[in-house]
């Protein structure tokens, strides 16, 4: 990618931030500037800190994570944001496109999508993890597939 983005991780799981802090400090290009574990937090160091990028959880306490991107897009239109689900649901996939977000990813799926996700949330694309497409309706179109994930 050739710059440094600033990344806010956001899960109220403890073992999956640790788990996602030390896939992104593999990423030369990403910097770990902060974590929050609910999603009030999440939007209030979203306004504070800036971020390029916000890796999300849905399962948030006071706000979940469609409602936390929705107030982030408000507050920080610039920010990109990728929301993580444990889930394999197309309606929860579109309930976070319409939110704003760049795409969902599932989290059984981010070991091998979050470069992918990360590298067209940060291009201005939008991502949506490949298990999904099989669970996706009859008809939808996407544009772009990169043998990992699917892009648009």
């Amino acid at each position: 990618m050739g710059k440094s983005y600033r990344v806010l991780l956001v899960d109220d799981f403890a073992p999956f931030r640790r788990f996602m802090r030390s896939t992104l400090q593999a990423e030369p290009d990403l910097v770990l500037i902060d974590d929050a574990c609910d999603g009030l937090e999440a939007v209030q160091k979203a306004r504070d800190l800036q971020p390029d990028l916000i890796l999300l959880d849905i399962g948030l306490s006071d706000l979940n994570g469609i409602e936390a991107a929705r107030l982030i897009r408000q507050l920080r239109p610039e920010s990109k944001i990728l929301v993580l689900s444990a889930y394999r649901s197309w309606d929860l996939a579109e309930a976070v496109l319409r939110s704003g977000a760049s795409g969902p990813i599932v989290k059984s799926d981010t070991v091998i999508e979050l470069p992918h996700a990360v590298e067209s949330a940060l291009k201005g694309k939008r991502f949506v993890s490949s298990s999904l497409a099989n669970h996706s309706e009859e008809g939808v179109q996407i544009a772009g597939h990169d043998g990992v994930g699917f892009y648009f």
